[in-house]
């Protein structure tokens, strides 16, 4: 086979981490890339097609439409678009000026985090003004009912490994409080498995990235209430058309939707916890390191590996373990996270075993040489962070 990396020039990563954007997100499902391939050569209406992925969408769902976008942030900020603008194609074509219109969106405190970017970014670029919601580690009814009485727009709610869960408002609550109002509540649930419990809890618009677990193209997938979906479907008259998407992304959506319907989703849990299970015996007896397994942070079906650094006994501090391990050959990346609390985590979901394998004997290896080297447990995690580029991308301004 082709191996376009060695053909381009690019270094192939084995993928511990999870469903990362930086990564590549996932690997796409063959019948995603058969649907995606067929419809490259046909044309077709686009509103049709549109109108058939608001079917596919509302059956897996179970909310009334849905509609799919270039990606799940785009979603994001749409949803926040239709919420001001509502189906007026004047104020859809002034965006993201909006004179005279309510723009005021709550998201609480602890929701505003970066995935990558900022989420209040994402919301701002909708024409939004952002209304933080409580502190970081503490959101109460009071805060929101305030917010909603001086008058919102709509609130976002984010169901995120990154927020701060300590002391937030449950999403169910929310919606309770936010129905009451009639203020629309947009749930950003990008990496969650769960797709139809925010139309039972009456979410107005839910969402989830296409290319992360599901194992589709980038794209944003958004499910609920038919006149705000519709809304967001019109915002591609105004700021969606700089976040369109193509029919193949929108092909490739639904098929990998409808390949997550059929999955056999135990099969695919004894598979992964088979791998984890394999990291726990390959890296147990390393010095300095504490082994365990880890559910994960909001409750998905997915268990990781945790490994706790004892640095002192490891020879390495989390975060240079992370760091050597990308620089190798092939590079390994793992989730860090937490790096700076010693901390890190191996994920199975985009792995083989045999690649698994890889990792641990490139876990091991790192730590072997550290320790034989001593040249470890050098740098402090604050000299880590004031050490960051500013630019960190590749070609940027240095």
């Amino acid at each position: 086979m082709d191996d376009i990396l060695a053909r381009r020039g690019l270094r192939a990563v084995i993928n511990a981490s999870g469903t990362m954007t930086a990564l590549g997100a996932s690997r796409i499902l063959p019948e995603a890339l058969a649907e995606m391939a067929a419809i490259s050569a046909r044309f077709l209406r686009m509103d049709e097609l549109h109108d058939h992925a608001s079917a596919v969408i509302a059956r897996i769902t179970g909310a009334e439409a849905g509609f799919v976008t270039g990606c799940a942030a785009a979603a994001l900020t749409l949803a926040c678009a239709a919420a001001i603008t509502g189906d007026d194609l004047a104020a859809i074509e002034a965006l993201p000026d909006a004179p005279g219109r309510a723009r005021r969106i709550g998201v609480q405190a602890g929701h505003l985090v970066n995935y990558g970017a900022p989420v209040g970014q994402a919301v701002r670029l909708a024409g939004a003004e952002v209304v933080p919601l409580g502190t970081a580690a503490l959101c109460e009814v009071w805060h929101l009912e305030a917010a909603l009485e001086a008058g919102l727009a709509a609130v976002v709610h984010v169901v995120s490994h990154h927020t701060v869960r300590e002391g937030e408002l449950p999403l169910r609550l929310v919606v309770e409080r936010c129905a009451a109002r009639g203020v629309p509540v947009i749930a950003d649930m990008a990496s969650e498995y769960d797709l139809d419990g925010p139309a039972r809890l009456g979410v107005d618009v839910a969402i989830w990235s296409g290319h992360k677990f599901l194992g589709g193209p980038t794209s944003g997938i958004a499910a609920g209430r038919r006149r705000m979906i519709g809304c967001m479907r019109l915002q591609n008259r105004g700021i969606g058309r700089t976040m369109k998407i193509g029919k193949e992304g929108i092909a490739g959506a639904l098929a990998a939707l409808e390949a997550w319907e059929r999955r056999d989703h135990a099969a695919a849990r004894a598979r992964e916890e088979a791998i984890v299970a394999g990291w726990l015996a390959a890296l147990a007896d390393l010095p300095g390191v504490a082994l365990a397994p880890h559910a994960d942070w909001t409750g998905n079906p997915i268990t990781r590996a945790e490994l706790c650094l004892d640095p002192a006994r490891a020879g390495l501090n989390a975060w240079e373990l992370a760091e050597r391990l990308m620089q190798g050959d092939p590079a390994v990346a793992v989730r860090d996270d937490l790096a700076e609390h010693q901390r890190l985590y191996l994920d199975p979901c985009n792995l083989t075993a045999a690649e698994a394998e890889t990792a641990a004997r490139a876990i091991r290896a790192t730590l072997e040489a550290a320790r034989a080297a001593g040249d470890g447990c050098r740098r402090s995690w604050a000299e880590v962070k004031a050490a960051r580029r500013r630019f960190p991308l590749s070609g940027a301004p240095t």
